[in-house]
Parts: structure tokens; sequence; C-alpha cells
């Protein structure tokens, strides 16, 4: 049995996500191997092939594949897939929009955003907005599967030394191109891979209050993020939106200020280790989920916070 996991980087390195989903095929069992396609992508094949339990990658450099548009991406992994019993990738905006491609090529059922692996063919996923944990028994030949991040542990990035081997098939459907990006720049960690993530919501009124949360966050080292209430009123972009919709994270901490605890949010963020919750409506569905609550106003709580540390 052989896993094959397609990796999510930039060309010059692997994204977190990627450590995770080796961790859940670690889990399945069975020889691991990674691909990464690009364009000029040797950095991230070198990086792969030094994660930890990896026995092989497979390298396609190809200018089709440089902005890894899934259109052309996807015919790629089908083609490869053939030779692997499970095909595995993050569940991320990318891995979504990829793997229901790549299931269709190969006319196989999808499993998506696992939470844990109970045998080589039964996987846990939630259903529901988190609140039901389906167990799913997959038969076909080739299992297409979607792994969430945060429910596994980031395989060791060091301490591999897998062969490289290259792919020389080029997919160019012509349907997509690339035509540009605004990317979001910050000193401070990414959502997904923070330790400490603290956000905002609807209590927080306006853009110019999550500077409140800023500061606490630079202070210990986190992320910034919002509910969706937040990013629907136009108060951040939704890059920063946790939540069902958004990002799903599961960090050391988080802090919720000014956040009811909607469904929505909660499947997001309840996976988190310790949940701290600030809201001046002590009725607020968060306090349910809260390892510890605040019930107090944002304004003159966070300062507080913010000077104690």
């Amino acid at each position: 049995m052989s896993i094959l996991i397609v990796a999510e980087h930039d060309n010059a390195s692997l994204k977190a996500a990627t450590l995770n989903t080796v961790t859940a095929a670690s889990e399945i069992g069975g020889d691991i191997h990674i691909l990464v396609a690009g364009s000029d992508c040797q950095a991230a094949a070198d990086a792969a092939a030094s994660v930890a339990g990896v026995s092989k990658v497979l390298v396609a450099d190809n200018a089709a594949y440089g902005h890894q548009l899934a259109e052309n991406l996807a015919p790629l992994v089908a083609e490869v897939a053939g030779d692997y019993s499970h095909v595995l990738a993050p569940a991320t905006t990318s891995g979504k929009n990829l793997m229901p491609r790549v299931a269709a090529l190969l006319d196989v059922d999808q499993v998506s955003d696992i939470i844990a692996v109970v045998s080589a063919d039964t996987f846990k996923r939630p259903i529901y907005a988190g609140n039901v944990i389906a167990t799913v028994k997959n038969e076909e030949a080739i299992k297409v599967i979607t792994v969430r991040g945060a429910a596994f542990d980031a395989s060791a990035a060091e301490g591999g030394s897998a062969e490289q081997t290259n792919v020389g098939a080029a997919h160019d459907a012509g349907i997509s191109s690339f035509v540009g990006e605004e990317v979001a720049k910050s000193d401070r960690p990414e959502l997904t891979a923070a330790k400490v993530v603290v956000s905002g919501g609807r209590g927080m009124q306006n853009g110019d209050n999550f500077a409140l949360l800023e500061a606490i966050a630079d202070k210990v080292g986190g992320a910034v993020g919002a509910s969706r209430a937040a990013v629907d009123a136009g108060f951040v972009p939704n890059d920063m939106q946790v939540g069902q919709t958004g990002k799903i994270v599961a960090p050391e901490l988080y802090v919720a200020v000014g956040i009811s605890g909607a469904i929505q949010h909660l499947a997001g963020m309840k996976d988190s280790k310790v949940i701290v919750a600030i809201n001046k409506d002590e009725d607020a569905p968060i306090f349910q989920v809260a390892d510890y609550g605040l019930v107090a106003d944002l304004f003159e709580a966070l300062p507080e916070l913010s000077e104690q540390l």
C-alpha cells in the first residue's frame, strides 16, 4: 500500500498543512510519496524530501503548474494516482478546489475533511458544522481524501532523505489562466499555523478597533482572526475569517473577543486547546465552549490585558 500526498507550496517552501497531511498518511500506513508540482520548484521538492517519514518525492516542474491552477494540476494528479491506494491533500482552499476534480477524473467518491484515521479504509469527519462526527468507510480502489490539518500534529520537517523522481507530464487545460494576486503580508504568524489566535467579532464595532487585538497578539506572538460577522460587516478582510466558511484553527490558546459564538464560528475553532472568551453578554453561546470566560466590556478589558502583558 502506498500513499500519494499532493504538496501545498509556494515553489520555494512547503506550506505547514502539508506536514499535517504527512502525519495523517503515516496513521494510514504504507509508503508515503509527495507530489510537488510547480515551476522552478526544486527548493520545495528538497524541503519535501527532508520531511520525516517520506520515502519518495515526485517532482513535476513545468510552467503549466507555476500557479498550481486546479484545472491543470488535477489531470496530473489523476494520471499519477493509478499507482497509489490513497491520494491525500490538505483541506485548504487549494485542496478543496483540486481534489474533487481529481476524484471526478478517477470516477471515485471523495472523503472530505477527515479528522481521524480509524483504519486504512475508515475515517472520521465532521458534519453539521462539527456537531456530529461521522465514521465513513471508503471501499474505492483509490481513496481520494482531504485532511483537516488542525486535527493532526505536524510531521517533522527535517530528518528525512527521500529520493526524488522527475515527472515529465505537462497538462495545460487552456481553460484558465493566472491573472494576479493580492497577498496580505504580516510579521505575525499565519492564522492556521499560529499557537495563539486572538479573534474579534461584531462587538469590535469597527475595523480600527482591531488594533486592540493586534497589540495583544504582537505581545504573545500570535495571529489575529475574526468572526464571519466581523468580516461581513467590512471590519477586516476575509482572509482573517475563522469558521466553517473560513479557516479552521486549533491553536494552543484561542481568545474570542466580542464574539457571540455562532455555530459557524465554533466549527472553526472549538478544537483549540484552551479557549478564552471576553463578552459583555453573560448568556453568549461562546461561554459554553470556553475554558475561561470574562463577562466585561471589551474596551475596558483589552487595554487592561495589554498592560498586564
